[in-house]
């Protein structure tokens, strides 16, 4: 946006913002502490959030840890994604009752990193601009106002900047904060995004930028990009994947995996679903209900008698040509946004970006 859309905000004004959000009505849904991890919830007020507090993450490894500063945003993704609100585990689809009468709920989703902003445009592409949209899904989208938080400091598994998902937010956003810290406290670089952006900034206590200092917080977030912890090898993934398809890496990562799904459960694009049909005792009552499915169950390719990936490498092979590969056929992107969950959340420690990087070399060698 064009400097004249940019303004600044302290910690009071974010404190503010939560309850302006509030007062329109939106369920204000933000980061917070909560068993041992930097969680996604519904926040009461900007006290709610995770002040002073980081984590240290590696393959397998999650950590919250003190930082030596108030930052609410200073961390990196944790075990959620907003895909929870979008497209949630659970949902009711039909009820021989009649109609369902569920309110579509009004969220204000507050600190959406530039992986996970890309992401609910990934989600988007799959669930809401084919021919047959997810009413469900475009109906919460539609009435989400989103708050987006530029990263300066990224993870150790973070690989968002190889993706080209970030670590600036792209478009998608109605407010982009980058949060700096000082010994004046804590302030907010904001950018105006959408037209109901700039309604709710007209709400909050806001001055303009010192010289320079927009330019400071821009070179903050753009030298974020050469401190990722990790990255993809460049290239064509899909085309690399096409001629790694038989290679017998697959079993050595087999070996690893555990098919568990965690990875699927964790990863904030991955949309599968299945569905169950429930009755009552009685009988005179059914439903029918939506679930988040995983490709690594033994049932998720059941037909007739049997599955058709019944081998550990045979599924995480499906799961990572479709991420990386034929995402590309079927919606025109990477179905991968790199905020490093799968890696984080994975029992073994499996890293997608060394299983990619290994594929790369094998090329190279062949």
């Amino acid at each position: 946006m064009a400097d004249m859309d940019v303004a600044v905000i302290d910690a009071a004004g974010l404190q503010q913002l939560v309850s302006v959000l509030q007062e329109l009505g939106y369920r204000v849904v933000g980061p917070t502490v909560s068993d041992n991890a930097i969680v996604l919830d519904e926040l009461d007020s900007a006290d709610d959030l995770p002040a002073g507090w980081g984590v240290d993450v590696a393959p397998g490894q999650y950590r919250l840890r003190r930082r030596d500063d108030d930052a609410v945003f200073g961390h990196s993704a944790g075990p959620q994604s907003w895909k929870q609100f979008l497209h949630p585990a659970r949902q009711q689809v039909w009820s021989s009752d009649g109609e369902l009468t569920e309110e579509i709920p009004r969220y204000a989703f507050l600190g959406v990193r530039g992986c996970d902003l890309a992401a609910i445009a990934t989600l988007n592409g799959v669930l809401g601009a084919g021919a047959h949209p997810d009413r469900a899904f475009t109906g919460r989208l539609g009435r989400a106002f989103v708050v987006a938080v530029n990263c300066t400091e990224p993870g150790g598994l973070c690989f968002c900047a190889s993706m080209g998902t970030g670590p600036a937010a792209g478009p998608g956003y109605d407010l982009g904060l980058t949060e700096r810290t000082g010994p004046d406290g804590r302030r907010y670089v904001v950018d105006v995004g959408s037209a109901a952006g700039a309604d709710v900034l007209d709400r909050l206590a806001r001055r303009e930028p010192n010289a320079g200092e927009i330019d400071s917080a821009r070179a903050e977030v753009a030298d974020a990009a050469g401190h990722m912890g990790r990255q993809m090898p460049e290239g064509d993934l899909r085309a690399l994947l096409i001629e790694s398809r038989e290679s017998p890496h697959w079993d050595e990562v087999a070996s690893r995996c555990l098919t568990c799904g965690n990875c699927t459960m964790v990863c904030p694009t991955c949309f599968c679903t299945s569905v169950e049909d429930v009755t009552d005792l009685t009988g005179t009552h059914a439903e029918r209900w939506s679930t988040w499915a995983s490709c690594f169950e033994m049932d998720f390719t059941f037909v007739h008698e049997g599955s058709v990936r019944q081998s550990p490498p045979s599924r995480y092979r499906h799961w990572l040509t479709h991420k990386l590969g034929t995402w590309h056929d079927q919606f025109g992107t990477s179905g991968c946004v790199g905020c490093g969950r799968c890696i984080a959340w994975c029992p073994t420690g499996i890293d997608i970006t060394e299983e990619m990087a290994t594929f790369a070399e094998q090329a190279d060698d062949d």
